[in-house]
């Protein structure tokens, strides 16, 4: 069984710094991809970074690009998603997606290429 679990949300001030982790059990980091969604108050899921097994692809939304660093453990199974520079509309749930495929790619992220998912920690940026 697959269980994917994320922590590290938070409320924080603008332009302060908050990092998320999420752990995938039951689920060898091998040739798998894990990503990083968000869904902002009243709007949809987005997709906002994710990462391969071995590190070397990664992909972040423009949104996100140059404030966000995702990044993984492969011993500990274990996912990040370091935020710097935050800003009131980086305010979301944010869940972690787990793949034992490898579905990450450099142009884009879909929900639909991910097959566990988190329950979601909550990110609020206060001005």
């Amino acid at each position: 069984q697959v269980r994917v679990e994320e922590a590290g949300g938070g409320s924080v001030q603008a332009g302060e710094s908050l990092t998320l982790s999420c752990t995938a059990s039951g689920l060898t980091f091998d040739a798998n991809a894990m990503g990083w969604f968000r869904q902002p108050p009243g709007k949809e899921r987005e997709g906002v970074a994710c990462i391969n097994w071995s590190g070397d692809t990664t992909y972040y939304s423009d949104s996100v690009k140059g404030r966000f660093t995702i990044s993984k453990e492969n011993a500990k199974n274990t996912l990040y998603l370091q935020m710097d520079s935050l800003k009131p509309e980086d305010t979301a749930l944010y869940y972690c997606a787990a793949e034992a495929l490898d579905v990450c790619m450099v142009s884009m992220i879909r929900e639909k290429d991910f097959g566990y998912w988190g329950k979601g920690t909550q990110v609020t940026v206060s001005a």
